[in-house]
């Protein structure tokens, strides 16, 4: 965490405040469609999932506004990146923000928790595979 730190501290030193400096528009529409792309849900999933979260309609369509290279005049706004977010289970598009901003944000408990559960699900399941292998071989060598 504190190498982290230090070199967000050490990039924010070396750049220098130029115009467009801070203009990451594309950079955050790209992380939007990757987060899409790897949340295994449909675009009207997302959408429908935004809307409950939020209590306002986020149909299909926005969402592919705010993630179209065509769409000038269209963006996410940003008190729907939180809902976002936990949707599709990608924060980068807000650690996009806070990096920008020369700052770091840390999971809180309950994604942690959420963390280790995937972890230790991966973890049984490549144990189960090791242990078919070695049933496999078993058999191999008995022969």
């Amino acid at each position: 965490m504190f190498d982290y730190i230090r070199t967000l501290n050490e990039r924010r030193h070396q750049e220098e405040d130029t115009e467009g400096t801070l203009n990451i528009r594309e950079r955050l529409r790209r992380s939007i469609n990757k987060a899409i792309k790897n949340s295994g849900l449909s675009r009207p999933q997302i959408a429908g999932e935004m809307s409950h979260l939020l209590g306002v309609d986020v149909t299909k369509t926005i969402i592919d506004a705010w993630t179209a290279e065509s769409k000038e005049g269209y963006r996410i706004p940003a008190e729907y990146l939180p809902a976002f977010c936990r949707v599709t289970e990608c924060n980068t598009p807000i650690e996009i923000l806070n990096e920008t901003a020369g700052m770091f944000s840390m999971p809180g408990p309950d994604a942690l928790r959420s963390e280790i559960q995937k972890w230790s699900e991966r973890a049984r399941l490549a144990r189960a595979e090791v242990r078919k292998r070695e049933l496999f071989l078993e058999e191999m060598n008995k022969k």
